[in-house]
């Protein structure tokens, strides 16, 4: 799928089925979140979370292997290359971020399972895994108006993943 000027590359069928289902996935983990550490003394809700935790990482790391093997860019050839880099590098952060969501929060359970329920290194782990959380919604924020700005734009960038408010191809530059 190489991209040319004037030409879109759009991603394939798996490539979008992925990225709207990690959509959901990842919201689906905001919604059921725990709201207190605590609540892992519960052993069912701690197995839950590890598990959900353990898909969640599987899910992105098959996620991340798919798309960087398989697809290519749908940014048009003359885009300036600093924003090729910021796209880059928001992608990126954004699997980064959400491995470093999954993995300390699989620390913390196994850190409470020990019985690590207080002190510096959970207090750390839960730190990184909030942190991770806060960042996440920033890179979201970014990437949700990055693609606003090539719907606007009318490059056919927009075309490549949303299944909705699709471009008329005959407008696209």
């Amino acid at each position: 799928m190489k991209t040319n000027k004037g030409t879109k590359a759009n991603y394939s069928f798996l490539a979008k089925l992925l990225h709207w289902s990690f959509i959901f996935l990842f919201a689906y983990g905001i919604f059921k979140q725990i709201d207190n550490i605590n609540q892992l003394e519960d052993i069912y809700l701690l197995k839950f979370e590890m598990l959900f935790a353990l898909f969640f990482l599987s899910f992105l790391i098959f996620r991340f292997f798919y798309m960087t093997k398989t697809q290519e860019t749908s940014l048009p050839e003359d885009t300036p290359r600093s924003q090729r880099l910021a796209a880059k590098i928001v992608h990126y952060s954004m699997y980064i971020c959400l491995a470093a969501i999954a993995c300390s929060g699989m620390m913390i359970g196994y850190l409470f399972w020990l019985g690590l329920k207080d002190g510096l290194l959970i207090e750390l782990v839960i730190w990184v895994h909030e942190f991770s959380v806060s960042l996440i919604y920033w890179l979201i924020s970014i990437h949700v108006i990055a693609a606003i700005f090539h719907r606007l734009k009318n490059d056919g960038v927009w075309n490549s993943m949303p299944p909705f408010w699709k471009e008329n191809e005959d407008d696209i530059a």
